[in-house]
C-alpha cells in the first residue's frame, strides 16, 4: 500500500523551494544529483473505461459529513448540463489525463477514464471493532463491487488503523478480487483516517495549526469540518495516485515500496507561492471566510493538493 504521509511533518524537511515550486521529487534528489529526476513510467497498466468510486463508510459519520465526500467525487467529472464555477474539481481532475496522454503511441491509443460515485456502503457498527490493520482495511475494501472499481474505505474518528497518524493519513493499493463470470478482476482501494481528534495537526492541515514547524493560524475549512475538509485532501490525493499508478508499477518517482506519485509530490502546496508552513495564495469565502481552490456541485467549496505535471515538471494549481 502506498501511505500518503505528513504534509506537515514533510514540510519543516525542506527550508527552501525548489525550482519547479515545491515538487517533492525535486527536493528528494541526493546532493549529487543535480536534475531533477522526471516522474516514470514503469509500463504497467492505467485504469481506464467506466469507474465507479464506491465508498465504504466505517464506523459512525453524519449524512452531512457523507454528502461532503460525495458530493466531491461527483464533482470530479464535468456536467455541461449543470455547470460549475471555475475553477472546479473537474478542472482540477484534468491535470491526470496529462498521463494517459504520455502512455500513447501510434499503435496504442490513450486510455479514457471516466469516474462516477458508485455505491456506498455503512458499516455503522464497527464489524471488526475500533482498531484495524492493513488487512482489515482490504476485508472492508472488498465489501464494495470488484470490478471496473476504486474502493474508499473511510473510517470515523474513533477508529485507529495501523501506521494512522504516525506514518500515514492514509493509502491506497490493489487486490485481485472474487471471480466474476468465471474471471478474476483486481480492483484498486483507498483508505483514509479521519483525522479531526486523533492528529488534526498532520492530516488536517492547513485546516489545523501543524504539530511540527512555523504555526501560522489554521484555515478556516470550506465545509466548516475540519476533519472532513481534511478528508477531501487525502481522498483527492490517494485518487491522482490511484488513476496514475493504480497497481504499483505505473507513474512515480523512487522506491516502489513508497513512491512519490502525482499528488505527494505535491505536498503541502495548494495555491501559487507556497512555501513550508503556508498553503499559497487561496480563494477565500467572503462570507464564511473559508479558504478554499475548487469549486464542486451543490456549490460546495474545496481545497485540493496541487499535483505534479508531466509535462512541465511542475506542481500545477489552480489558484
Amino acid at each position: 500500500m502506498a501511505p500518503l504521509a505528513y504534509s506537515s511533518i514533510l514540510l519543516t524537511l525542506f527550508l527552501t523551494l525548489s525550482l519547479f515550486h515545491s515538487s517533492l521529487a525535486a527536493r528528494k534528489l541526493s546532493e549529487s544529483d543535480q536534475e531533477l529526476q522526471l516522474f516514470k513510467y514503469h509500463k504497467g497498466p492505467l485504469l481506464s473505461g467506466k469507474i465507479s468510486i464506491n465508498l465504504i463508510w466505517y464506523g459512525k459519520f453524519k449524512p452531512s459529513q457523507r454528502a461532503i465526500i460525495s458530493d466531491f467525487i461527483t464533482s470530479l467529472s464535468s456536467s455541461p448540463s449543470k455547470p460549475t464555477s471555475q475553477p472546479s474539481v473537474a478542472k482540477w481532475w484534468k491535470t491526470t489525463e496529462k498521463y494517459y496522454h504520455l502512455t500513447t503511441t501510434r499503435n496504442n491509443k490513450s486510455p479514457n477514464l471516466a469516474l462516477s460515485l458508485g455505491t456506498q456502503i455503512l458499516d455503522e457498527n464497527y464489524s471488526l471493532g475500533k482498531s484495524l490493520n492493513d488487512n482489515q482495511i482490504l476485508k472492508l475494501a472488498s465489501k464494495g463491487a470488484q470490478k471496473n472499481a476504486i474502493n474508499v474505505v473511510l473510517t470515523a474518528a474513533d477508529v485507529t488503523v495501523d501506521g494512522f497518524c504516525s506514518s500515514k493519513c492514509g493509502s491506497h493499493g490493489s487486490s485481485a478480487g472474487a471471480r466474476i463470470n468465471g474471471k478474476r478482476y483486481k480492483f484498486a482501494y483507498i483508505w483514509v483516517g479521519n483525522s479531526e481528534t486523533q492528529c488534526p495537526g498532520q492530516c488536517a492541515w492547513p485546516f489545523h495549526q501543524p504539530i511540527y514547524g512555523p504555526q501560522n493560524p489554521a484555515l478556516v475549512a470550506p465545509n466548516n469540518d475540519v476533519g472532513l475538509d481534511g478528508m477531501v485532501i487525502n481522498v483527492a490525493s490517494l485518487l491522482a495516485g490511484t488513476a496514475t499508478n493504480p497497481f504499483g508499477n505505473g507513474y512515480f518517482q523512487g522506491p516502489k515500496e513508497a513512491p512519490l506519485e502525482a499528488a505527494s509530490a505535491c505536498t503541502g502546496v495548494y495555491g501559487k507561492g507556497a512555501y513550508p508552513g503556508y498553503a499559497g495564495n487561496l480563494l477565500v469565502d467572503p462570507t464564511t471566510g473559508a479558504s478554499y481552490n475548487a469549486n464542486g456541485i451543490n456549490g460546495r467549496k474545496y481545497l485540493v493538493p496541487a499535483l505534479f505535471d508531466p509535462k512541465t515538471s511542475s506542481c500545477a494549481t489552480l489558484v
